[in-house]
């Protein structure tokens, strides 16, 4: 099963990386939690995202398209990272994901969600 494993946003992540020495040491901690999934072959992609300040969002209204500029409120609805692994199951995930560093110097959440597999689409469509 895959799941797209979701590193909630924050006020310090929404500042950005400074360079700080408590965030290179949460860098390197991740990277060799990262390192840890390689080795056990779930980890399919990873990546941080810059704050939101720097993206866009396009709302989309029929025919009609608007782009939102960056920052979006709501922080906590935002993403900071991402993960994709291929675990046996949701169980693995949790595990995993209790083994992670904090990836924040604060309070944090992460994110579990199961991405549809094409069996699941023809389960849907024979419905």
């Amino acid at each position: 099963m895959r799941v797209m494993v979701l590193v909630k946003a924050t006020a310090d992540s929404e500042r950005g990386f400074v360079g700080s020495p408590e965030e290179k040491a949460m860098m390197e901690a991740m990277g060799r939690f990262n390192e840890e999934l390689v080795n056990s072959g779930i980890l399919l992609a990873a990546d941080g995202l810059k704050p939101s300040s720097e993206g866009k969002r396009i709302a989309f209204d029929g025919p009609g398209r608007t782009v939102i500029d960056g920052p979006f409120a709501e922080t906590r609805e935002l993403v900071a990272g991402f993960w994709l692994w291929e675990v046996k199951d949701m169980a693995e995930a949790v595990a995993w994901v209790k083994r992670c560093p904090n990836p924040m110097p604060g309070p944090s959440e992460i994110e579990i969600r199961p991405l549809y597999e094409m069996a699941d689409l023809e389960l849907e469509a024979g419905a």
